[in-house]
C-alpha cells in the first residue's frame, strides 16, 4: 500500500513539476483563447465571443509578459491559417484576417492581457482583478472600434455607439465571470 502511495505521489509531483513550467500557462491560455473563439454569437459588424474574457484571464494569471506572450502565440498560429478564429461569414482565413472587420480586435488580444496584467500584478484583491478584466476588455473593444471605423466604417460617432449598444452588456457578464473564475482558480491552486 505504501509502495502504491508513493508512485501516486511521484507522478503528482511530476503532473506538478509540468504544469509550473512558465510555457505550460502560456500554452494552456493560447489554447483557450482558441476554444473562446468557437463560442460565438454571430452579430454584425463583428461576433460576439468569450475571447475578451480569456485575454483579461491570461493577463490576470500569467502576468503582464506571459499573458502577452500567449495571446501573441493565438495570433501567430492563427495567421498560419489554422482554424483558431471565430467563425466569421465571408472573412478570410489566416493572416489576411488581421485585415478583416476583426483585425482590430484580434490585434489588440496581446495589449488587452498586458494592461489586465500589469493591474493584476499591482492590485490583486477583487477591485483590482475586477479593472484589469475591463482594462481588457476596453483595450481590445476600443483598438476594434478605432480599426474598424478607419477602414470600414468611417463614421466615430457612429461606430462608438454601435460598440456601446453592442458590448456593453456582454463586457458586464465577462468582467463577472473572468472575476469569478480568476478567484475560483486562485482558491483550488491553494
Amino acid at each position: 500500500m505504501k509502495s502504491r502511495i508513493d508512485s501516486v505521489k511521484i507522478h503528482l509531483n511530476e503532473i506538478s513539476n509540468v504544469i509550473s513550467k512558465p510555457w505550460f500557462g502560456v500554452f494552456s491560455f493560447t489554447l483557450l483563447i482558441a476554444i473562446a473563439a468557437q463560442v460565438t454569437i454571430p452579430v454584425k459588424p463583428v461576433p460576439i465571443t468569450l475571447q475578451t474574457m480569456v485575454v483579461g484571464l491570461a493577463g490576470a494569471i500569467l502576468g503582464a509578459r506571459k499573458g502577452a506572450y500567449s495571446m501573441g502565440l493565438y495570433l501567430a498560429l492563427g495567421a498560419t491559417g489554422l482554424p483558431l478564429f471565430a467563425a466569421v461569414p465571408d472573412a478570410p482565413l489566416g493572416i489576411a484576417r488581421f485585415f478583416s472587420t476583426t483585425g482590430g480586435y484580434l490585434l489588440a488580444f496581446p495589449l488587452g492581457a498586458l494592461a489586465a496584467g500589469l493591474i493584476a500584478e499591482r492590485y490583486s484583491n477583487y477591485a483590482g482583478i475586477v479593472a484589469a478584466m475591463f482594462a481588457a476588455n476596453f483595450v481590445v473593444i476600443l483598438s476594434g472600434a478605432l480599426f474598424l471605423d478607419a477602414f470600414f466604417i468611417n463614421n466615430l460617432s457612429e461606430t462608438l455607439k454601435i460598440h456601446a449598444a453592442l458590448f456593453s452588456l456582454p463586457t458586464v457578464i465577462k468582467v463577472i465571470a473572468g472575476t469569478a473564475l480568476y478567484f475560483g482558480l486562485k482558491s483550488v491552486k491553494k
